[in-house]
């Protein structure tokens, strides 16, 4: 990552839970095996995820702990979707999706979800909840052989982040995230829920057919002043390989804008080096009070509407926006 990231650098995002020391976590995750094995195994695993990929999105809430919750609905979508390198530096790759949408005859691109994986990482910005994160550094001790993953907003902003380890065993590549603390999803926080945000361990394996992320999530809020879980949820989101859709217009997408996402990249750096963390408006349909803009200055560039400069001078205010703390 550009800006302040080393190559063995921050991870961003929201991970881990404050009341358990970070290497408390990493001794539990078990013995490390050797460092270069455990980079290029991990490489290997990481690398596994790129690809075309059908998606089937299924997220059901199981059992509720508040006596008055109701757990919604199982949800079940599904989709095309391509997940592309846009940086190896060796000890870091960054892994774009893309969702390719049909409708009404024509194809539509959608920037979505960024994960970047760092072995070894040096720190990690922590979610601490109320559009804050914060940056808490690992030790040797705590980082060794463990990978940091951290999931990107479609605006480049941080949604959260861990520490976990690539195990290659029975069969199995499978990555386990300590326990993470993450900001509400979209399909959540749009229907203004009695919960503000999840304790959760994420899972990503490789399939035959391609790879899984699973989430065990506590959806949990606030009530009589006291922090509560409302419900559990589970969400199983499966990537399988598929030639039957045209990636071309996210190939498309991909080189047209990536400069300019490199940019604004840069600049979330910077607030973020600034600070020693972030304040962020979160907002509900966009995950972060950025995304219109960022994603639209994003369209100009690639019609050609708004020169390059330009279009990052205008992205540097909105992310200053979108920033500054109240009052």
């Amino acid at each position: 990552m550009s800006g302040s990231i080393s190559r063995r650098g921050a991870v961003l995002g929201g991970m881990g839970l404050a009341a358990v020391p970070l290497a408390a976590k990493a001794a539990a995750a078990g013995p490390a095996p050797d460092a270069a094995g455990a980079l290029e195994a991990g490489r290997r695993a990481v690398l596994g995820m790129v690809g075309d990929f059908h998606v089937r999105f299924d997220t059901r809430e199981t059992v509720p702990f508040v006596q008055d919750y109701e757990p919604a609905d199982p949800a079940i979508h599904a989709g095309d979707e391509v997940v592309r390198v846009i940086e190896d530096t060796g000890a870091t790759l960054r892994l774009q999706h893309i969702l390719v949408v049909r409708q009404g005859g024509q194809i539509f691109t959608i920037r979505h979800w960024r994960q970047d994986w760092t072995f070894e990482p040096e720190a990690v910005l922590t979610y601490a909840g109320a559009d804050t994160w914060r940056m808490v550094p690992t030790t040797p001790d705590s980082r060794r052989g463990l990978w940091g993953q951290t999931v990107w907003n479609t605006d480049d902003s941080p949604r959260y982040g861990a520490l976990g380890r690539w195990a290659h065993d029975r069969g199995v590549s499978r990555w386990t995230s300590q326990p993470t603390l993450r900001p509400l999803a979209r399909r959540d926080a749009a229907a203004n829920p009695p919960y503000d945000r999840y304790a959760c361990v994420n899972r990503h394996a490789l399939t035959p057919k391609g790879w899984v992320h699973e989430q065990d999530n506590a959806k949990i809020g606030t009530r009589a002043g006291q922090d509560t879980t409302f419900v559990h949820e589970v969400v199983i989101n499966t990537y399988d390989r598929a030639d039957g859709f045209d990636a071309a217009p996210a190939e498309a997408y991909l080189a047209a804008t990536q400069t300019y996402w490199n940019g604004v990249r840069a600049q979330w750096d910077r607030v973020i080096a600034a600070g020693a963390g972030l304040w962020m408006r979160e907002a509900p349909q966009t995950g972060s009070a950025a995304g219109p803009a960022l994603m639209g200055l994003a369209d100009q560039v690639q019609a050609g509407e708004i020169a390059l400069d330009a279009a990052l001078g205008r992205a540097g205010v909105v992310i200053a926006e979108a920033t500054r703390r109240p009052g």
